[in-house]
Parts: structure tokens; sequence; C-alpha cells
């Protein structure tokens, strides 16, 4: 069973957002709180793409 790879830059910009998320701070796109770990966990991966950082494809299952 393979991990998926993100680089270091885009875990760091993870790693962001998940920060402000566990400090309350964290905001979806229509500015409502973001109160749900897995949206704030897209949130940060959408980020990180946007910022163009290595970020794998999503698995087709």
């Amino acid at each position: 069973m393979s991990k998926t790879k993100y680089s270091e830059k885009a875990q760091d910009k993870i790693g962001e957002v998940m920060h402000e998320f566990k400090e309350g701070k964290l905001k979806s796109s229509s500015g409502q709180k973001v109160t749900d770990r897995k949206q704030a966990i897209a949130i940060g991966i959408s980020e990180a793409k946007e910022a163009g950082l290595k970020v794998p494809k999503k698995k087709k299952e």
C-alpha cells in the first residue's frame, strides 16, 4: 500500500490552514466559520493546488 506524497511546501500550507482551523479563524468561501475537520483539509489542499504546489491527483475508486 503506497502513501500519497505531498511536497514539503504543500504539507506546510495544509498545516497552516489546519492551524487556523484549530484556532477557529478558518472561513469558507461563503464567509462562514469552518467547523468540519475534513472540510478544513480540503480547503488546505485546494489552496496548495492554487499556489502551484505538488499535490497528487485524487484517487479513483
